[in-house]
C-alpha cells in the first residue's frame, strides 16, 4: 500500500485560509482597541465617581444649568436640596439591589425656588409597598435631602418599556414620570439618589444603595482579543511556511499558485 503524499493547496483553498485568516487577526484587533477605549473610559469613570461622592455637597442644580448639565460632568455629584415632598405623586419603580428585587421609591420634591426635584427615597421590598406609599409613612414639613445626582432613564428596562396607563415603571424616567403624575413645568432633569440616614435606619425605604463600584474587566478582555490576534497571525506564518514545504517537496518551492 503506498502512503499518501500531501500536496500543495489550491489557488482558491490558499486564499480562502488567507482571507478568513486576515478577516479573523482584523476583527480581533478592532475588539482588542475597542477593549483598550471601554477600559480607559471604565478607569475615568471611576475617578470620577469616587470624587464625586466624597466631595462636599453643592446645591442641587437650578433650571439655569439644566441645559449644561452632562453625564461626564455631573453624573453622581454630591447635591443636596430643600423642599417639601409631594407623596401623593410618589412612585414605585422596579429595581433588583443587594437586598433582592422590589422597588425604589421616587417622591418629587418641591424645592424652595418651587422647581420640582425627584427624589429616590429608597429601596422597598414588595411586602412593604402599600405602607410606604400610605400617609402615615411619608415625612411631612421641610425636608433637607443630600444625596448623589442621577441622570434621568428614558424608556424602560431590557425588553421591557415603562407603561405609564398601568402604572408598571422599569426605569426612573423623570420626565414620563412627571407627566404621569401631573407635572408638566418646572421639573428637573435629573433625580437624587438620597443619602443613608446617620446614624442609619432600618426602615423603608432604605435609602444609600446607590451602586458605586463598578466592575473592570476591560484589560482582560482587550489582552484576550490581542492574544487571538497573536494566535491568527501565527496560524497564518504556519499556512504560508506548510505550504513552503509541500511546494518544495512538489519540486517548486515557490508559492507560485497550483491549479488543481
Amino acid at each position: 500500500m503506498s502512503g499518501y503524499t500531501p500536496t500543495p493547496r489550491s489557488t482558491r483553498r490558499l486564499a480562502a485560509w488567507s482571507a478568513a485568516l486576515a478577516l479573523a487577526f482584523a476583527v480581533f484587533i478592532a475588539l482588542g482597541s475597542w477593549q483598550v477605549q471601554r477600559l480607559a473610559w471604565k478607569e475615568s469613570l471611576i475617578t470620577r465617581v469616587d470624587q464625586h461622592r466624597h466631595a462636599k455637597p453643592k446645591p442641587a442644580p437650578g433650571p439655569d444649568a439644566w441645559n449644561q448639565l452632562t453625564r461626564e460632568a455631573d453624573e453622581y455629584r454630591r447635591v443636596s436640596v430643600q423642599g417639601r415632598f409631594d407623596h401623593a405623586r410618589s412612585t414605585l419603580v422596579t429595581a433588583t439591589t443587594e437586598l433582592g428585587s422590589g422597588y425604589w421609591l421616587l417622591t418629587p420634591l418641591q424645592a424652595d425656588d418651587g422647581r420640582w426635584v425627584f427624589v429616590n427615597r429608597g429601596f422597598v421590598p414588595p411586602d412593604q409597598r402599600e405602607r410606604v406609599l400610605s400617609a402615615a409613612a411619608a415625612p411631612v414639613g421641610d425636608q433637607s435631602i443630600t444625596g448623589l445626582l442621577r441622570f434621568t432613564e428614558p424608556g424602560g428596562a431590557f425588553l421591557r418599556d415603562n407603561d405609564a396607563t398601568a402604572g408598571r415603571w422599569y426605569s426612573r424616567d423623570v420626565a414620563a414620570i412627571a407627566a404621569a403624575r401631573g407635572l408638566q413645568a418646572g421639573v428637573a432633569p435629573y433625580f437624587v439618589d438620597q443619602a443613608a440616614p446617620h446614624p442609619a435606619t432600618r426602615d423603608w425605604p432604605r435609602a444609600g444603595l446607590t451602586v458605586v463600584h463598578f466592575s473592570n474587566n476591560h484589560r482582560i478582555y482587550a489582552a484576550t482579543w490581542f492574544a487571538l490576534a497573536v494566535m491568527a497571525a501565527c496560524a497564518f506564518g504556519y499556512l504560508v511556511l506548510d505550504e513552503r514545504r509541500l511546494r518544495s517537496l512538489a519540486g517548486d518551492p515557490g508559492l507560485v499558485p497550483v491549479r488543481h
